[in-house]
C-alpha cells in the first residue's frame, strides 16, 4: 500500500472516531449533560446486545480466538507489572496509577477503532479482545482496588449474562430466529456511537491541575502496552494477521470505567480522571502511529 493510501485510510479511521468524540464534547460545553442514565442503559441493553450478537453469529467460533485471548490477557497483565515499579519511583499510589495501565479503552475507542481500520469482519475480534479486557477489569482490577469484594456479582451482569449466553449459542452451533437477531443487531449497533459521545461528555471534566500524572499516565499507558505485545510476538507467537489486531488493543488509553471504579471505593477519583481523560486526548497522538506500522 502507498504512504498515501495508508495516511488516507488512517485519517478515515480516527476522524470519524474523532468526530463523534468532538460532537459530545461541545455539546456538553453547551448544554449541561448528564450521560449516567444513557451509561447505564448502554451498559445494561446495548453492549450485551452487540455482543450476544457477534457471538450467536453463524460464524463465530469462540474456540477459534483462544490464542488471541490470552495474548490480550498477557498485554493487560503484563502492563501491570511494567507499570508497579514505576508507579513506586514516581511515588504514585498503586491502586491510583496502575489499574488505568492496565485496562484499557477496548469499548468506546477499540470496537469502533478496529472496525473502521480492518473492516465489519473485525468486529467479532474487537468484541473478543473487548470481552478479555473486561472480564479482568471486574475480577483482577476490582480485588486490585478492594481484596474483599464480592466477584459472585459478576454472574448479575448483563455483560457476562450475554457472553455466557453468546458462548452457549456458539458452542451449540443454534441460530437467533431473523427476526429476533435483527432486532438484537438494532440494539448492539447504538452502542459504538453512544460510547463515543459518552467519552465526548468526559473529556469536558478534564482537571489540568494534575497534568504531570496524567501526561505519564498517557506515554505509558500505550508504551507498556505495545511492549507487552512485542514481547508475546516474540517469545510465544501470535497468528501474523492477529498481531496488527493486538497492537491496536495494546496502544489503546485508559477505560473510562478506571474513573467510575475509583470514585466508588474513593481511590483519589480526580487524579485517576486526570489519567483517563487525559490518556484519551493523548491517544490522538499515539494511534495513527501504530496504526501506520500497522497498515
Amino acid at each position: 500500500m502507498a504512504t498515501a493510501d495508508i495516511f488516507q485510510q488512517i485519517f478515515n479511521t480516527v476522524f470519524p472516531l474523532l468526530m463523534i468524540v468532538m460532537i459530545g464534547f461541545f455539546y456538553a460545553r453547551a448544554r449541561p449533560t448528564d450521560m449516567t442514565i444513557a451509561n447505564r442503559i448502554n451498559m445494561s441493553v446495548f453492549i450485551p446486545a452487540l455482543i450476544f450478537s457477534v457471538m450467536a453469529s453463524k460464524d463465530f467460533n469462540i474456540q477459534d480466538y483462544s490464542e488471541l485471548i490470552l495474548a490480550g490477557a498477557v498485554v493487560i497483565i503484563g502492563s501491570g507489572i511494567v507499570a508497579w515499579p514505576i508507579a513506586r519511583w514516581l511515588g504514585y499510589e498503586f491502586k491510583t496509577f496502575v489499574p488505568p495501565m492496565m485496562f484499557n479503552n477496548s469499548g468506546n475507542l477499540g470496537i469502533p477503532l478496529m472496525v473502521l481500520a480492518f473492516g465489519e469482519s473485525a468486529l467479532p475480534i474487537a468484541v473478543v479482545l473487548f470481552l478479555t479486557e473486561n472480564l479482568l477489569h471486574f475480577t483482577v482490577g476490582m480485588y486490585l482496588l478492594n481484596p474483599r469484594t464480592n466477584l459472585t456479582n459478576l454472574l448479575k451482569m448483563p455483560i457476562i449474562i450475554a457472553t455466557a449466553l453468546g458462548v452457549l449459542w456458539s458452542l451449540q452451533g443454534w441460530q437467533v430466529p431473523q427476526a429476533i437477531g435483527t432486532g438484537v443487531d438494532m440494539l448492539g449497533q447504538i452502542s459504538i456511537p453512544l460510547m463515543l459521545f459518552a467519552l465526548g461528555v468526559r473529556m469536558k471534566d478534564v482537571d489540568f491541575g494534575q497534568w504531570r500524572i496524567g501526561v505519564i499516565s498517557g506515554f505509558l499507558c500505550p508504551l507498556s502496552g505495545v511492549v507487552m505485545a512485542y514481547l508475546y510476538y516474540w517469545t510465544v507467537g501470535i497468528r501474523e494477521e492477529w498481531f496488527g489486531y493486538l497492537l491496536i488493543f495494546a496502544c489503546l488509553p485508559p477505560a473510562v470505567l478506571n474513573y467510575m471504579l475509583a470514585e466508588v471505593h474513593q481511590q483519589e477519583p480526580q487524579k485517576v480522571a486526570t489519567i483517563v481523560l487525559l490518556g484519551n486526548l493523548m491517544a490522538l497522538l499515539c494511534i495513527p502511529i501504530v496504526l501506520y506500522f500497522v497498515l
